[in-house]
């Protein structure tokens, strides 16, 4: 009996240096807050506490997920179809996921005086893709393999839509009132959320909409917030032929702020929008809210707007 106890014993310790030199993934997937993109981290990550990922407890070893625009996902399967050798010495590969055919790449680099394994994955989301980003530095590579990182990015998976209050918690204001708003979508975690009747699948532009987020910075002076306000007004995205029709300040919750209004073009479908911004001046940031509806909506838009914007607090 005595080689079958010695085999037993062998065969249990290798089992415990295997579990030491390949971490274990935990038993659900994790969605960080705010995100569609979620996995099974790898023993020995937690949330992140400075970006949308998870990371060891020495910040050694980071992963990045974030949602990229639906159109990425097919860019890149399309570059890995066309060289499927890839380019500079690295090899696209692809690997099955819940979601569907994941694309992604493993490449030494430098990180300053470190050297560093870094391996990026795309995935299908439907109306978005989900990226990862793992970086893991040469001290943690014997724990931290290859075959442990393919098999984190194996378990990636896909909700369908973040929980409304989960999003607004991330946000660095309080949305009081949402007005009727249907859906409410994160597009910055932590910075930018939108609300809006309309969905990705239709385009937003169709019905109304609202986007808030924080700029950070504002004018030196007071008397600069006029022209603060209009340059801001001409970077919204996804509008043509925009015509400013009314910029003036305003006290906004007993705030200096501003209010412009645009008549533009917007959508793939070259809708007739008027545009609201509307900004709310801090010390070192401003408070940036911007409503959009077809113009033969705006009447009725208009005072939704305008609850939301009373509705915001600072958190």
């Amino acid at each position: 009996m005595k080689p079958i106890r010695l085999t037993f014993a062998v065969a249990l310790l290798f089992t415990a240096i295997s579990a030491a030199l390949n971490p274990a993934l935990a038993a659900d997937p994790v969605f960080p807050p705010g995100i569609r993109v979620g996995l099974t981290p790898l023993v020995g990550l937690s949330r992140a506490k400075s970006f949308v990922g998870f990371e060891t407890e020495d910040q050694g070893v980071k992963v990045l997920v974030a949602e990229l625009p639906a159109e990425a996902y097919n860019e890149v399967m399309n570059a890995f179809k066309a060289n499927p050798a890839g380019a500079g010495g690295v090899k696209p590969e692809s690997i099955e996921t819940s979601a569907g055919l994941a694309y992604y790449t493993v490449e030494s680099a430098r990180d300053g005086a470190t050297n560093v394994r870094r391996y990026s994955m795309i995935l299908p989301g439907g109306t978005f893709s989900g990226y990862i980003a793992v970086q893991v530095p040469e001290n943690a590579s014997k724990i931290y393999t290859d075959d442990a990182v393919r098999q984190m990015f194996a378990s990636a998976v896909i909700r369908k839509a973040v929980p409304v209050e989960e999003q607004l918690g991330q946000m660095p204001f309080k949305i009081g009132e949402l007005s009727g708003f249907k859906n409410v979508r994160t597009l910055a975690v932590g910075s930018a959320i939108i609300l809006a009747d309309g969905d990705e699948t239709a385009g937003f532009e169709a019905a109304p909409f609202m986007v808030i987020g924080i700029i950070a910075s504002t004018p030196a002076q007071p008397e600069d917030r006029g022209r603060f306000a209009q340059q801001a007004a001409t970077t919204i995205p996804g509008v043509r032929d925009a015509r400013i029709t009314m910029s003036e300040p305003l006290r906004i919750d007993g705030q200096p702020g501003y209010e412009t209004r645009i008549d533009a073009v917007s959508g793939k479908d070259n809708t007739p929008v008027t545009i609201v911004q509307w900004l709310r001046f801090g010390s070192q940031s401003a408070l940036r809210m911007i409503g959009s509806a077809p113009r033969e909506e705006w009447t009725k838009a208009f005072p939704r707007f305008r609850a939301v914007r009373d509705g915001l607090q600072p958190r």
